[in-house]
């Protein structure tokens, strides 16, 4: 039995999320078993580092599954992507050993929110960046967001996946830069809650709208109320762009991106790193 690891990425938009659901919802993990059972004749689970909601999109998701199929390690994306729908392709495959979990193994991911901040909308990045017209206080949202970087009881902006489970994360990196017309929100963590970055995102939203200061958002924190938190921000406008293994980037890791329609300037991209 092989254990092969693979680099995936997608848009969101038309799934139901990553993780299997009821039955008939399209889903990433469901969509990939479905092509890795056409071409192999097996039935494998896939396993992702993370479990992205339904909108949220990806760059950097990264798998694994078992599989005695007997296929070339270095053949297997252009098989699956020949099966895959358009909007799901496998950058990169590897086999791994069995002790790797493609969730359990990591030790941070990071994701970036895109915020597309001007009068009018974009017809080329409606599917990958939240629209807002009216001017955000950048420099309130940092001062926010300095209160959500740390180890802290998260409780309030998300729920773990079973009930009871610790709420304590850390968060290393929270960055919010401009770029063109748009703000990129950029956070590194070793675990996130259900919602979480979007929770934190909806956050940064009312600071930058004048509804919050640094010090409600430390209130909010503190609370580990889920009631006293914002609304989450839309799902459409996050991605899940690196997933770190060990404390170094994976050998299937890339530079992060927002897609290949919004990317920063390879300097300021390089300045933005963790």
């Amino acid at each position: 039995m092989k254990r092969f690891r693979l680099l995936v990425e997608y848009d969101g938009t038309d799934f139901a999320g990553f993780q299997i659901q009821g039955k008939g919802e399209r889903t990433v993990q469901g969509t990939l078993e479905a092509a890795i059972a056409r071409l192999s004749g097996e039935c494998c689970r896939i396993h992702g580092a993370g479990r992205t909601d339904a909108g949220v999109h990806a760059t950097g998701q990264v798998v694994h599954f078992d599989s005695d199929w007997q296929i070339p390690v270095e053949k297997l994306p252009i098989a699956l992507n020949g099966t895959l729908p358009p909007d799901l392709v496998v950058k990169a495959a590897a086999e791994t050993d069995s002790e790797f979990h493609a969730r359990y193994s990591a030790s941070a991911r990071i994701y970036r929110y895109v915020i597309l901040n001007r009068q009018a909308a974009s017809a080329l990045l409606g599917r990958y960046a939240l629209h807002m017209r009216e001017p955000l206080d950048l420099s309130a949202m940092q001062r926010a967001a300095s209160e959500l970087v740390g180890i802290f009881d998260f409780a309030a902006f998300g729920q773990p996946d079973t009930p009871g489970k610790s709420t304590v994360r850390q968060i290393s990196h929270l960055r919010i830069r401009p770029w063109k017309d748009c703000l990129l929100i950029t956070v590194r963590g070793n675990a996130f809650l259900r919602q979480m970055v979007r929770a934190f995102i909806g956050t940064l939203l009312f600071a930058g709208q004048g509804k919050l200061t640094a010090d409600d958002v430390r209130a909010i924190r503190e609370s580990r109320d889920r009631a006293n938190c914002p609304p989450v921000a839309p799902a459409q406008g996050l991605c899940l762009v690196r997933v770190e293994y060990g404390g170094t980037r994976p050998r299937l890791d890339e530079e992060i991106n927002v897609s290949e329609k919004i990317e920063e300037p390879r300097q300021a991209q390089q300045e933005s790193e963790p």
